[in-house]
């Protein structure tokens, strides 16, 4: 058994069985794919995958386990090579963290000011995803630190931490008849709407609040950001939805933000780890950055000392 046996068996998952895929993943070719993984099954005497002739189908039952055992054991690696650079260097490395566009650019730029100039030799890898992208980048190990309002939750394999609440609100050009009137659903549901696209920056709260009063409002467009959205009410095409901390005054003239706070509900954008992923110091510091209330030993409790 070695590493590339092992690493065959994460990808293989990872790219839905499709072993031309997992070739290329992996800087190798099909055919020293399927040997590895026929050597693996003949020392092992099972057979860890279903087959259609070549083709393979999913993972037998003794197949599932071992890919529970491979994704610690490679995950168990990576941490001793991170443990190794701690010591070695406590102030450099690389910290990458998966976002989304709205929290790149609205939540995180003082967090990431006060990281640099605490730890200016530790490159900072911002990677801006959708909820379901960061969830697999976590879970590969790719990113340290996952940051977004769907999605990480629904994972037992992370720990999630409250980063901060947010609302949304209505954005609309100078004049717009809204501005004049008490905002309610229905006054906005007479509107063609501008916002977030499904899955992104609690655009199933938005659907969810009409749907429950039994409104169906008129969705023109939608997009992944909110200077997306802003741009297109600013040339006349509806009222946007965004949230809150994407309304910036000054860079948003002849735009006014109405606040729709009490129609509609509180979201919470959360830090997430994977659990068993190994940090390093610095990585304690950015989540601190975001909370100050995070401890490190809050943070280590939480993952089961493990981190």
């Amino acid at each position: 058994m070695n590493f590339q046996q092992l690493r065959i068996i994460r990808e293989a998952v990872q790219q839905n069985f499709n072993l031309t895929e997992v070739a290329a993943a992996l800087f190798t070719s099909q055919s020293g794919v399927s040997k590895h993984i026929k050597d693996l099954e003949d020392e092992l005497g099972v057979e860890l995958f279903v087959r259609r002739g070549k083709r393979l189908l999913g993972l037998t039952a003794p197949g599932k386990e071992l890919a529970v055992i491979v994704d610690r054991m490679l995950q168990d690696a990576r941490n001793i090579k991170r443990l190794a650079d701690q010591f070695a260097d406590a102030e450099a490395g690389q910290l990458t963290v998966a976002t989304t566009h709205t929290q790149a650019r609205y939540a995180l730029p003082q967090v990431v000011a006060r990281f640099k100039a605490a730890f200016p030799k530790v490159h900072l890898v911002l990677l801006q995803a959708n909820p379901a992208e960061i969830v697999s980048l976590l879970q590969s190990g790719e990113a340290d630190i996952g940051i977004a309002t769907e999605a990480l939750g629904e994972d037992p394999a992370f720990v999630t931490f409250p980063f901060y609440d947010w609302h949304h609100s209505v954005v609309v050009p100078e004049g717009h008849a809204l501005a004049s009137e008490p905002l309610t659903l229905e006054a906005l549901a007479e509107h063609p709407l501008i916002t977030y696209h499904e899955g992104f920056t609690g655009r199933a709260r938005i659907d969810a609040t009409f749907a429950q009063a039994g409104l169906a409002p008129d969705i023109v467009l939608s997009a992944l950001d909110a200077d997306v959205i802003k741009t297109y009410v600013q040339v006349g095409l509806g009222v946007g939805i965004i949230a809150s901390m994407a309304f910036e005054p000054q860079r948003d003239a002849g735009l006014r933000l109405l606040d729709a706070s009490h129609l509609f509900p509180t979201n919470t954008t959360h830090l997430a780890l994977k659990k068993r992923h190994y940090l390093r110091g610095y990585a304690y510091r950015f989540l601190q950055e975001c909370v100050g209330s995070l401890s490190e030993e809050r943070i280590r409790e939480a993952l089961g000392g493990e981190a």
